[in-house]
């Protein structure tokens, strides 16, 4: 369903799906296995991009939360309806507590939409203006911190591997740090 907020299907890039499982106490090993089955079967599947899996912090909780990255949001669908998907979440169920629970969030929406809320997402003007206005001075100062200290420890100029090792510090840093305490600061604006 394409709505007013989505300009095209050309700005989308990819589609997520964070996907909860709490898991019965004693059955973490059975959902263990049953993880590795179902990636290894979902990397077979079209527009595949990207598969994480944070585990619970033992004696603290039994969530398990797993990341799923595709290269479109219809890849994405036909992937969460499919025949083999539908078959292995029936063969996990009894390890669970709860049901199979998941959200998707296509291209840049995943860090503009609050999680776990069913709001509307801010225009992709609006998101544009807040990327860059994070990523511009963030990619400043980190190509100013990173290539002295790369330098320093003996490897050559290299433009390529310089870029590798700053964009890597700076797609880790809007990913955990930045964005979520940037969209929550300027939630207001966003969502006006």
């Amino acid at each position: 369903m394409v709505n007013e907020n989505d300009s095209s299907q050309a700005v989308e890039q990819g589609s997520t799906v964070v996907i909860t499982h709490r898991v019965r106490d004693g059955q973490q090993a059975r959902y263990e296995d049953w993880a590795k089955e179902i990636h290894s079967v979902s990397k077979r599947a079209d527009g595949f991009l990207h598969w994480q899996i944070i585990r619970p912090v033992t004696g603290l909780t039994g969530t398990y939360t797993v990341i799923l990255r595709f290269d479109s949001r219809e890849r994405l669908e036909r992937w969460m309806n499919s025949p083999e998907r539908v078959r292995l979440i029936d063969k996990v169920r009894p390890l669970l507590e709860k049901d199979d629970e998941f959200f998707t969030r296509s291209g840049l929406d995943f860090w503009f939409t609050p999680e776990g809320a069913k709001a509307k997402v801010p225009v992709r003007w609006k998101q544009f203006l807040l990327t860059w206005s994070a990523i511009y001075p963030l990619s400043l100062a980190i190509s100013l911190a990173v290539a002295p200290p790369l330098h320093g420890m003996g490897l050559p100029q290299n433009r390529y591997i310089d870029g590798l090792w700053a964009s890597g510090i700076l797609v880790a840093l809007m990913v955990y740090l930045v964005m979520p305490r940037y969209t929550k600061l300027l939630r207001r604006w966003l969502f006006e």
